[in-house]
């Protein structure tokens, strides 16, 4: 057998075929969710998965707000944020954050998840969290994913 008769192929940005995937939040654990979201955010699903290239899917999450938490996060989970001032850390609970801001609980997960560079922040611009059912991604036609 030639040593030329097998290759690693590495996929680049014009190889990558990228899907539109919709994902319902209702009832499924923030955790949980996030850890998939992120995986597939990634492209860690597909056979041509390539460490440095963006391969992986667009993602909307519709009913960002009917997420669950387990245990006491609820009131005990804290997202901690700097104004840029002396003394200007703020922070604000799980339940807060839901009532204000429902759809930056399942933004947050997802991005403390994915990787902490250029490419993450390449990566998280793929991510789109909507609030009830509606959302404004119908001409992109998303495949409806189910992770139970």
């Amino acid at each position: 057998m030639s040593h030329l008769s097998y290759k690693t192929v590495s996929a680049n940005s014009e190889t990558v075929s990228k899907e539109w995937l919709l994902i319902d939040a209702e009832g499924q654990p923030l955790g949980r969710l996030s850890s998939k979201i992120a995986s597939l955010i990634r492209g860690k699903h597909k056979v041509d998965y390539t460490p440095h290239v963006d391969c992986g899917d667009n993602v909307v999450v519709i009913n960002a707000e009917k997420v669950t938490l387990s245990g006491n996060k609820w009131e005990n989970k804290e997202y901690i944020r700097h104004t840029g001032y002396p003394g200007g850390q703020r922070s604000i609970n799980a339940s807060s954050l839901l009532k204000k801001f429902p759809e930056r609980l399942v933004e947050k997960a997802v991005k403390g998840m994915l990787p902490k560079n250029r490419l993450g922040k390449k990566l998280y611009g793929n991510l789109y969290v909507f609030v009830g059912e509606t959302h404004d991604k119908e001409a992109q036609k998303p495949k409806k994913v189910e992770l139970n």
